[in-house]
């Protein structure tokens, strides 16, 4: 029977350039299984792992460190400060700088923001954010606009965008990123697609974005990854991950 092959591992090349893995995850809150969130984690090897809906209230900084140390990693930026999002890196990246980003607040509605950074692996320089847009679709729209404003602030040439939509591909403003980044997926589909599979239909309102000339060498949820299994990603949380494998340049 066929197999899907593996995403490459992470390496620097000898021009400079870098291959990353980076992983987006909403872990709801880290209000189900933590251990088998932090096997998931681990398992997929991320430099960056771009997280959702972190721990924002009571002792979130001690349970987003323990998920770090749990997986072989440290915080980056975000949390509560952030108003969910959160990235974590390995030790293979260096920080140049990080900023997490409160959005407008509409009233009634939950406070939506962004956790950002900049950093370096090897020679290459990548942009980070990680995203959780509303489930009000006029809300989401203008706060995709917000991200991509965000995003062209930044200074960098290269980036990687991750996050959860709340709506699948054929929503506008799943189309609106997608139109000005590189929809991972789409450019390189590996593993599994759909993210959300707890009800019909299922859907892929996760996803991961890159600028013009990142590499994508594969993208999808970590279905057969070595380390990673279906029990696991049924206990950790309600959506399913997103794995992938970015050639990013060396900077100029």
């Amino acid at each position: 029977m066929a197999t899907t092959p593996l995403l490459p591992d992470s390496r620097t090349e000898p021009n400079g350039s870098a291959v990353i893995r980076v992983l987006s995850y909403n872990i709801r809150s880290m209000r189900d299984d933590t251990g088998a969130l932090a096997r998931v984690v681990s398992a997929c090897a991320p430099d960056l792992v771009l997280l959702q809906e972190a721990p924002r209230f009571f002792r979130w900084r001690k349970k987003l460190a323990a998920l770090a140390s749990e997986s072989g990693l440290v915080i980056l930026s975000g949390g509560a400060t952030a108003a969910g999002p959160a990235l974590l890196c390995s030790l293979r990246a260096t920080v140049e700088r990080t900023e997490d980003v409160l959005l407008p607040l509409t009233p009634g509605q939950h406070r939506r923001g962004l956790a950002t950074a900049v950093v370096r692996f090897g020679g290459a320089r990548v942009g980070v954010v990680s995203f959780h847009l509303s489930l009000r679709s006029d809300e989401r729209y203008q706060q995709g606009g917000m991200l991509l404003d965000r995003l062209a602030g930044m200074g960098v040439e290269h980036a990687v965008v991750g996050g959860d939509l709340n709506e699948g591909p054929g929503g506008r403003t799943f189309r609106r990123l997608g139109e000005a980044l590189t929809d991972c997926w789409a450019a390189a589909p590996w593993g599994g697609e759909h993210t959300w599979t707890r009800d019909e239909p299922h859907r892929r309102i996760d996803a991961l974005f890159v600028t013009k000339g990142v590499e994508v060498l594969g993208c999808g949820v970590p279905l057969e990854q070595p380390g990673v299994s279906r029990r696991d990603l049924e206990a950790a949380t309600d959506h399913l991950p997103v794995l992938a494998a970015l050639r990013v340049p060396a900077a100029a």
